[in-house]
This record gives structure tokens, sequence and C-alpha cells, in this order.
């Protein structure tokens, strides 16, 4: 056990797999069967090491606890893991994935998912409780379209028209559509008062902030898109300059570059969708206002929109937006604004 330098382990609900290996790669530790309660007591028995773990449901638990052991932990995305495991005789299975995470961990250029503490996730489930909300008052108010479809009442997309419309015609419908009609437009009203109580929860988290503060100066960075920012990425130490943080986000186009000629396609759209719609809503108020505003952001914005259209002016605020928030976690107090 004392040779042990790197580990791999596939997370699981009940039963993992933990492959580790000596400084010359050989396998020295093969657990293809550790169940939940004995994960703890074996990784403690281990000297200090490098484990390596797919970031997934539990990861940044996993990876506290066996930080408090001494040990070195890196998460990483499922996809990145996927190219080194053996394909063939072996198969996908969890002792396969163990040996391809203990692979990929040691990789020089391999990209990893910054460890949360438990306050970041804790924030983190007050946007992911908002957004579920927010899916569920979305849902219902579709459902309120299809049923009134059925009954020759064709709403508009509009969620405010769907509400107004649907409560004017209310008195008129018949039996038990009216019963199910107004229980829904109901159950929107709940979720209304639900996604307010949650953007009042959002906007303690952001008064309580310091750095949150200081990205709310940005423009289109509100309460939502600096929380969310900073407890998913910390202070961006994990990334090397706001380009890189712009490009995790999936904002910068991918390459399709061949025979030395560069050709470049339309944005990844990779990495969390969340943060990434949230940068392009606050870059579509950035636009709006631009005209209105003569600082040096709002006329690049108008002449960036002229010149190549609403969306793609859109898309490159938002990126620019990702920069600049990397640019304020990472210097602090020495960050300021463009003049």
């Amino acid at each position: 056990m004392t040779d042990i330098v790197t580990i791999g382990i596939d997370l699981a609900k009940n039963v993992f797999a933990v492959h580790g290996v000596d400084a010359t790669g050989k396998p020295v530790l093969l657990r293809p069967s550790v169940q939940r309660a004995k994960l703890l007591e074996l990784i403690a028995a281990l000297p200090p090491c490098l484990i390596g773990m797919e970031a997934c449901s539990g990861a940044h638990h996993w990876a506290r606890e066996f930080q408090r052991f001494g040990h070195a932990v890196r998460l990483m995305a499922p996809k990145f893991v996927a190219p080194y495991r053996l394909s063939g005789r072996r198969g996908k299975n969890d002792a396969a994935d163990a040996a391809a995470i203990c692979e990929a961990v040691i990789r020089p250029n391999m990209r990893f998912v910054p460890i949360k503490s438990l306050e970041q996730q804790g924030q983190l489930m007050v946007h992911r409780a908002r957004q579920g909300f927010v899916e569920q008052r979305t849902a219902t108010l579709n459902r309120i379209r299809g049923l009134l479809s059925e009954l020759g009442i064709v709403l508009p997309l509009k969620a405010a028209v769907v509400r107004r419309e649907a409560l004017a015609s209310l008195e008129d419908l018949p039996g038990w559509a009216n019963t199910v009609i107004g229980d829904l437009l109901s159950e929107v009203t709940r979720l209304d008062e639900r996604i307010a109580q949650y953007d009042q929860h959002i906007t303690t988290l952001a008064r309580d902030s310091s750095e949150v503060k200081q990205l709310m100066q940005l423009p289109g960075v509100g309460p939502t898109t600096a929380t969310a920012l900073l407890n998913t990425i910390g202070h961006g130490h994990d990334f090397q300059c706001g380009r890189q943080l712009s490009a995790w986000l999936g904002l910068t186009p991918g390459q399709y570059s061949s025979g030395g000629k560069s050709r470049l396609g339309r944005i990844t759209k990779a990495g969390d969708p969340y943060l990434r719609s949230l940068l392009v809503l606050g870059a579509r108020s950035v636009l709006q206002t631009a005209k209105n505003r003569s600082d040096p952001i709002s006329r690049w914005a108008c002449a960036l929109a002229e010149r190549r259209g609403y969306w793609r002016a859109v898309v490159a605020i938002a990126a620019k937006n990702a920069r600049m928030c990397w640019a304020v976690l990472n210097r602090g107090e020495a960050f300021r604004l463009p003049a």
C-alpha cells in the first residue's frame, strides 16, 4: 500500500470501484466492489496520494472527506475520462471506469472541476430550487395552453397573455374544464410566490458578499448571475485567463480547422447552461440600454450590433462579461472597469 501514488475511484450509490497504481503505473490496489460504509476507511489507511474522480452526484462531498486525510483530490468531467477507458473484451464496467479515471487524472493537459465547499453547494441549491420552480411554472402555463386549445381557445406563448386570456375565459368554460383551468391558474400564482421568495433569498446572499457586490458593478450582471458565478467557479483560480472561462461556458465558436485554414463555427454551448443563459440574458439587457448610454462598452455593443447583427452582439457581450467577471474575481480590489 505504501507504493500507491495515484488512485481512481468510480463513484456510485452503494458500491464503489477503486483502482490504485504505483509510480511506474503498475496496478497495486484493485478493489472492484467497495461498500459505501467501507470507502472512507480504505482511503484513510492509505498514504497521501493523488485521487481522481468523475464530477457527479456526491463527488464534492467525497472530495472534501478525502482532503481531510491529506490526499490531493481532482474532479473531472465524465466526457474527459471516457477516451481513456479500455474497450474490446473488457467492455464497460465499474473496474474499467476506475482504471480510466486513474489514467486520466495524471494527464498533463487534463481540465479539472473546482471542488466546492459546503457553503457554495448550499447557495447553489437556492439557484437549483428557484430554477426548478421556474420550469414548473413554464410547464403549467404550457399545460393551460394545451388544454384550452382542445376547446378552440388558442393562446400565444407569452406568459402574461396566457394568464390574462385564461382568466378572462374561465367563467365561460363548462363543468370540469372550469375546475381544472382554475386550479392550474392557482398553481401558477403559488409558483410565482415561491419564485419571489427565492429571489429574496438570492438578494440576501448578494447583500452579504463583497465579491458579489463587486461583480454587480459590471453591466448586465445582477445578484442572480453574480451569486451563481461566484459559487460555481470561486475566485476563478482554476482558469488561466478570462478567455478560458468564456470557452468553458460555451460562449466561444467551435473550430473546424484543417490544412492551415481556420474555420470557426457556432458557439460550442459547452459547460454550465444555467450560467450561460444568465450571462446571455444580462447581455440582452446591456444591448437594450446601450443606445441611451455613452460609455465605451455601450458604444462598442451598438457598433457590433450594427455590424454583425443582434444575436452575435448578444453572445459577444456575454463572452466579454464572462471575461470581466473572471478579472473581478481573480484580481479583487485591483480590478478597474475600462474607461
